[in-house]
């Protein structure tokens, strides 16, 4: 009974010892992951949609992730979902894309069901 008891907590404060890392980053491990990410070349044909977002139900994980997703396309500038507007802004460059592609994007996010874009309004970037 008191090997067992032993052999549990070597086990458990093996867990411990071994599952607690440091994960704090150093102020180099963060500028070389913002160097990491993608370069935003400067618009050739700038351009802007905003179109209406039917289907989030939270600002963290709808939205966020449809911003996400739209931000990581190649020749979108910036985009910003605003969860109680239900409305997404995209500054993208025309060259490379066009607002079919980002209504696309948008609705095959998640089960590909649930988001449907409409009131699609696209203009030159002032």
């Amino acid at each position: 009974m008191k090997f067992s008891k032993s052999i549990v907590g070597l086990a458990i404060a093996t867990v411990l010892f071994v599952g607690c890392k440091n994960n704090e980053k150093t102020p180099s491990e963060v500028a070389t992951k913002k160097d990491a990410k993608k370069e935003i070349a400067a618009a050739v044909k700038p351009e802007t949609a905003s179109f209406t977002i039917d289907g989030m139900t939270c600002p963290e994980g709808c939205a966020k992730t449809i911003e996400k997703k739209l931000s990581e396309m190649d020749g979108v500038q910036n985009a910003k979902v605003d969860f109680d507007k239900k409305q997404a802004t995209v500054n993208f460059d025309l060259d490379k894309l066009k607002s079919e592609d980002l209504v696309k994007v948008v609705e095959t996010t998640g089960d590909g069901q649930t988001y449907k874009v409409s009131n699609v309004k696209t203009g030159t970037k002032a």
